[in-house]
């Protein structure tokens, strides 16, 4: 008689708790739960196109001021807007609106005006109409040098040129007062990479950008693969490193140490 009763009891609960749950299934509302879903999407869509994009740095042309794998986090506003804003460079309009001036020496991001895999990120050297060339591996912009004072030695063979375990490691201060550091391998001249070239004239509308890994970055200075970077295919200035190789989250908390990250580029 008990292990009958007890037989029942369970099965009617077993019953029951199928029921519970069939009944919490069935007052989902579907329709409600795909509104909010679609909102999500379009909120997430409209920050990244309009606010800010993430970023992360898949090469080393960028070295010493921007590691491979840092991630960091770009403004879209401060450049205005082009089809190039929104993901898969959708044709919503021609040319740019709310249009900022991107300054020399800002870290950009930017479509690559011939076929790329993925956006670029470089240094604006080059505005519009300015005559850009190196002489020496020093930038001459518009006839004046750009000062450069060496600060050693770069250790570092997946870093440097191929040819070279260590290259030089200069800081570079264009005309506006713009500091940052940049690698040179101190070697002979190859074809792709000539000390001293021809001088690019900046159309209009078009930047001339450059790696601050002088050796080891397909920029403007070659044409046929960069070239000239029309302003309606600018997408971002780099303005936040937020995470980095070295941030350590124990250094973080006990003494505030965040390394690279958590930095303004």
């Amino acid at each position: 008689m008990f292990s009958n009763g007890l037989s029942t009891e369970l099965s009617m609960g077993k019953y029951l708790t199928l029921q519970y749950y069939t009944s919490l299934i069935g007052n989902i509302d579907y329709m409600e739960y795909f509104k909010s879903l679609c909102w999500a999407i379009v909120i997430a869509f409209t920050f990244r196109s309009l606010v800010i994009e993430p970023y992360h740095i898949p090469s080393s042309s960028m070295v010493p001021s921007l590691m491979v794998g840092d991630y960091l986090f770009a403004s879209k506003y401060s450049l205005g807007y082009s089809r190039y804003s929104f993901p898969f460079g959708l044709p919503l309009f021609k040319g740019r609106i709310f249009k900022g001036e991107p300054k020399r020496g800002d870290i950009i991001i930017f479509e690559s005006p011939t076929p790329s895999n993925y956006p670029l990120i470089k240094r604006l050297i080059g505005l519009p109409g300015d005559k850009i060339q190196l002489i020496n591996r020093i930038i001459y912009i518009n006839g004046q040098p750009v000062s450069r004072e060496h600060k050693g030695k770069y250790d570092d063979p997946h870093v440097c040129e191929e040819r070279a375990e260590q290259c030089d490691m200069y800081t570079e201060t264009l005309p506006n007062g713009v500091s940052y550091n940049i690698l040179q391998a101190d070697l002979d001249e190859k074809p792709e990479f000539t000390n001293t070239t021809s001088v690019y004239q900046v159309p209009e509308g078009h930047y001339f950008f450059m790696g601050d890994n002088r050796n080891n970055s397909r920029d403007s200075r070659f044409l046929k693969e960069v070239g000239y970077v029309p302003a309606e295919n600018l997408i971002a200035r780099a303005d936040l490193l937020v995470w980095s190789r070295d941030f350590s989250f124990v250094k973080f908390i006990t003494s505030l140490e965040s390394g690279r990250a958590l930095k303004t580029i």
